[in-house]
């Protein structure tokens, strides 16, 4: 995500108040935090928002970026949340979450660490996604090492403190008013270390291994939205919980029939004297022949609309409709007698119109 100005993601003024500041972070916070909106885009405006405060909320950082920027604070060792976990955002932020908000930070000080999201790019076609289907996936991610059971170490491996940690679980990196406390890399925040690490995971506790799932996708799914698959995500390290996994649907664009919400709609073409006359007209849905009922003196751009005929409510409930778009062909060459008919019929439906041959 490209970085944006501390303010602009805080939604305030440069001369905004203490209070301005924590009150812009408390909202965007309460709406993006992982905890009531898990999801990928969410986690990243929640650290986003997060680094705006922290350099905000701070005189002497808020100082140094309001007279040089992000490079000003780069060059004092800061380097933000983006390349960070979100158990590590909240481990630097401390206490903070829960006077701002009456809720928990997630920290795990000293714990194992939740595991990453994995995201799964499942494309359809059409039909699919307007009348549902299930498709079988295999996703490649980490789980628990059956050989020592999550653990990283052998049964016969002496426990020790992590000598990295001293048994905290966290590190500390900068100097001065810039501190950030990171998960431990040594032991994954355990704060301890095996004298044994188990030769199948090398001490991690997880292998990499595909796992075959079953995804059902509902009736009226729509390009871009997602499913949540709760502890389907990567084991965390040490015996942390698994992530999410998330497969966000694609969907295969139609030949002739576009989607409006629940709605169909299609182009069709017709003679003049059809438009004219009217008469019955067939056309392709998503369920086979459809017949269309032309009224006597169709205009182009006519829509004719067929009720629920459409998309499947993907909250159960009525169809959405289908909507014939008529479009009207005009001929660019006509026999003589063609043209007498028509000259002959314009001369009777307007005789102050002047004709010429």
């Amino acid at each position: 995500m490209e970085r944006r100005d501390y303010y602009e993601v805080l939604g305030v003024a440069k001369d905004a108040s203490d209070n301005d500041i924590k009150k812009a972070y408390r909202r965007l916070a309460m709406e993006h935090h992982p905890d009531r909106n898990p999801s990928p885009e969410a986690e990243e405006r929640f650290k986003e928002a997060s680094e705006a405060y922290q350099v905000l909320s701070d005189g002497e950082k808020r100082k140094i970026y309001d007279q040089a920027g992000f490079d000003g604070l780069r060059n004092t060792g800061y380097s933000g949340f983006s390349h960070m976990g979100m158990d590590d955002v909240f481990s630097s932020f401390g206490d903070i979450f829960s006077d701002l908000f009456g809720f928990g930070s997630r920290a795990r000080r000293g714990g194992p660490n939740r595991g990453s999201d994995l995201q799964y790019d499942l494309i359809l076609d059409f039909k699919e996604a307007v009348f549902g289907t299930e498709r079988d996936i295999d996703v490649e991610r980490l789980v628990p090492c059956e050989a020592c059971e999550g653990r990283g170490a052998s049964p016969q491996s002496k426990v020790s403190r992590c000598p990295t940690c001293q048994g905290r679980g966290q590190v500390v990196h900068g100097s001065g008013l810039f501190l950030i406390a990171t998960t431990c890399p040594e032991c994954g925040g355990q704060g301890a270390r095996h004298s044994e690490p188990c030769k199948s995971c090398r001490g991690d506790g997880r292998v990499r291994k595909e796992t075959h799932l079953k995804v059902k996708i509902p009736a009226g799914f729509e390009d871009g939205m997602s499913l949540r698959y709760q502890g389907q995500g990567e084991t965390g390290p040490r015996g942390g919980p698994a992530g999410d996994l998330y497969v966000a649907v694609r969907v295969r664009p139609h030949k002739t029939l576009k989607r409006d919400d629940n709605d169909l709609i299609l182009e069709t073409t017709i003679d003049m004297v059809h438009a004219a006359l009217g008469g019955e007209l067939k056309v392709e849905g998503l369920e086979g022949e459809l017949i269309v009922d032309v009224p006597a003196g169709t205009q182009p751009g006519d829509v004719i609309t067929l009720r629920k005929q459409g998309v499947p409510n993907l909250r159960g409930g009525n169809r959405g409709d289908f909507h014939v778009v008529v479009r009207v062909e005009i001929p660019r060459s006509l026999s003589a007698k063609q043209k007498e008919l028509l000259a002959e019929f314009a001369g009777r439906s307007s005789k102050k119109r002047r004709l010429f041959t």
